[in-house]
């Protein structure tokens, strides 16, 4: 049975090393060299897209009168210069400053008790005497008690800030109008890349006259803000560190 438990934990070793070692090679060959930008590509078209359904009103239908300059669908009465169809391209005004904090404390306290006696049952707690040892006392039979407490605190404190301005493409129009944006910017400094990734659903209806739209008016937001580099190697621990954190229960 140990040596069965021993062969599987040095076969998960052995795997996480070589995995560690084809991502480690795959480094070391691009020592000296600068991060990699990502090629400029379709979203469409990449491996794992899916595009979003969410629930959608019934459609409505547009109505188009001859000789007449206006149309149902239209927002206003000359041409709108606002982001409105795939491809078009929006600024997302990314300004998030939040900050949280949350004291919890808690203290229970709990202490019963519990005596049992049979003083007189119809004449048979004598017959007690035969069956238990003399030293019982049927007046005092059972005795129970329990003591417990516990005493609970918890402190958090959080503080985000984000300013950003980036360019978002609209990848797809949902039934109802809404619009779905994607949006990929990259910055390479020397030797240390800059990543910002935003998705979401906006209404045309928030979008600014300056074609903008703020970060808090996008549902189902997904943003990502993150580095690679040397720098950002220099800030994770080692593989074997990360795996001794998995593996030690202690």
């Amino acid at each position: 049975m140990r040596n069965t438990r021993n062969i599987k934990i040095l076969a998960i070793l052995l795997s996480c090393s070589m995995m560690a070692g084809c991502s480690t090679a795959d480094r070391i060959s691009k020592i000296g060299e600068a991060p990699q930008m990502s090629k400029i590509e379709d979203p469409q078209i990449q491996a794992g897209y899916q595009p979003v359904s969410l629930p959608m009103p019934a459609p409505k239908r547009v109505t188009k009168q001859k000789n007449s300059l206006w149309q149902s669908d239209r927002v206003t009465f000359f041409k709108d210069q606002r982001a409105s169809d795939v491809g078009d391209i929006i600024t997302v005004m990314i300004d998030i400053a939040d900050e949280a904090t949350i004291d919890n404390e808690t203290e229970r306290t709990r202490t019963s008790s519990e005596d049992a006696a049979l003083p007189a049952l119809l004449g048979y707690e004598q017959a007690l005497d035969r069956v238990l040892p003399q030293a019982i006392d049927n007046t005092s039979l059972t005795e129970f008690g329990a003591d417990s407490s516990h005493t609970g605190s918890g402190s958090i404190e959080r503080e985000d800030e984000i300013k950003l301005r980036m360019a978002a493409l609209i990848t797809q129009i949902l039934p109802n109008g809404n619009m779905v944006i994607h949006g990929k910017q990259e910055v390479r400094v020397n030797f240390e890349k800059r990543i910002l990734n935003i998705d979401g659903v906006i209404r045309p209806e928030d979008i600014s006259p300056e074609n903008t739209i703020a970060y808090d008016q996008i549902a189902e937001a997904r943003i990502i803000y993150g580095g690679e580099g040397q720098i950002t190697d220099m800030q994770q621990p080692r593989y074997g560190q990360q795996l001794y954190d998995i593996l030690f229960p202690f």
